[in-house]
């Protein structure tokens, strides 16, 4: 325990909030007025209209999913998600976002898909003097934001490279240049991953599980020890689609994974298709995949409705020189990943020194 500072129980440390009314995810709508806050990966799990089921925040709150164990600084009104949300809302004398890193930087266990708040409860609570509590927030926010920039300039590169597609390329939808055209089952073949119940999802163990929220928002993995067919495996270059609640395809820059049940591996004819073009194509593509999607608590692709898509199929050899120009940008994108992942070493070993 550090000097100057005060341990409380959690439940000491936070103020009893009047819950407002809870949406259910089959009712979440794509658009609206008001933010819905879930225990989700995702910042925002959809939007809601009716003002009455708005809980008011007047000064930031933590939101700790219940099953899930995700975390998240809330500074806006919103609308309650399903079930498993608990608002965490600090004492006066706790700042929110030092609550919140301390509360990510504990790790709580998973108990699979059962409530984890009977730990949270028991978490003691540092309370140091306040501007303490500011310094410390003020420098992991400047790491977060340093971290947050990076993943900014990952996005300008993919812009840049979705430029020289469309130059070389043109639409791949209105196909204005007339390159042949093949039905995406005709060169490809999709392969699910495995669906896993919460409860099989470990702390740690053999393999990784790669969901959709790694690639999109989340960093952080589950494991797995079971040993499956190899289809159900993602090797490094293996090229991936995420087809549910968040969509794109991405070429696997990793050890062995075993890879979610809403990710596609794509197996693909490589005589007709150089893979960092396809990658870039599908990408391309995604707005009008998304003109397809089914659901509405969690919207996904169906397999048979992909296979039906019609892929302009340039020459192969075009599409190995739109490869070698896109080489460059993509080595600029893997340094910048390796800088982000120096940075939140950096970021995490700060928590140590403080939390530790």
């Amino acid at each position: 325990m550090k000097e100057n500072w005060i341990y409380r129980k959690l439940e000491e440390s936070i103020e009893k909030v009047k819950y407002t009314t809870k949406v259910q995810s089959s009712d979440y709508k794509g658009k609206g007025l008001y933010p819905i806050i879930s225990q989700e990966d995702d910042m925002i799990s959809g939007y809601w209209d009716n003002g009455s089921d708005v809980f008011k925040v007047n000064k930031p709150v933590v939101i700790f999913g219940d099953h899930t164990r995700t975390l998240k600084y809330i500074d806006f009104d919103f609308v309650l998600g399903a079930d498993g949300v608990k608002i965490l809302q600090p004492i006066d004398k706790l700042n929110a976002k030092f609550f919140l890193y301390y509360l990510k930087w504990c790790k709580i266990p998973s108990l699979g898909y059962s409530r984890h708040y009977k730990l949270l409860k028991e978490i003691q609570i540092p309370i140091p003097p306040l501007p303490v509590q500011e310094r410390i927030v003020s420098e992991l926010d400047l790491l977060s934001g340093i971290i947050e920039k990076k993943k900014e300039q990952l996005k300008e590169y993919e812009q840049l490279a979705q430029a020289i597609f469309y130059d070389m390329f043109g639409d791949p939808v209105m196909n204005e240049k007339g390159w042949e055209i093949k039905k995406l089952e005709e060169v490809s073949t999709l392969i699910n991953g495995r669906a896993y119940k919460q409860d099989e999802l470990l702390d740690e163990g053999k393999y990784k599980v790669l969901r959709v929220g790694n690639f999109f928002t989340n960093s952080n993995y589950y494991y797995s020890d079971l040993e499956l067919e190899d289809n159900k495996y993602c090797d490094n270059g293996d090229l991936l689609f995420a087809w549910s609640a968040s969509f794109g395809a991405f070429i696997w820059n990793g050890e062995k994974v075993i890879y979610h049940y809403h990710i596609w591996k794509v197996m693909f004819d490589e005589e007709q298709l150089n893979k960092m073009f396809y990658c870039y194509l599908l990408n391309t593509m995604t707005n009008t995949f998304m003109n397809d999607v089914h659901g509405i608590g969690m919207v996904h692709l169906t397999k048979h409705g992909m296979e039906q898509y019609n892929l302009p199929l340039p020459p192969l050899h075009l599409q190995q020189q739109f490869a070698k120009k896109i080489e460059a940008i993509e080595k600029q994108k893997e340094l910048i990943k390796q800088s982000v992942k120096e940075t939140e070493t950096l970021f995490n070993s700060r928590m140590d020194y403080y939390f530790g």
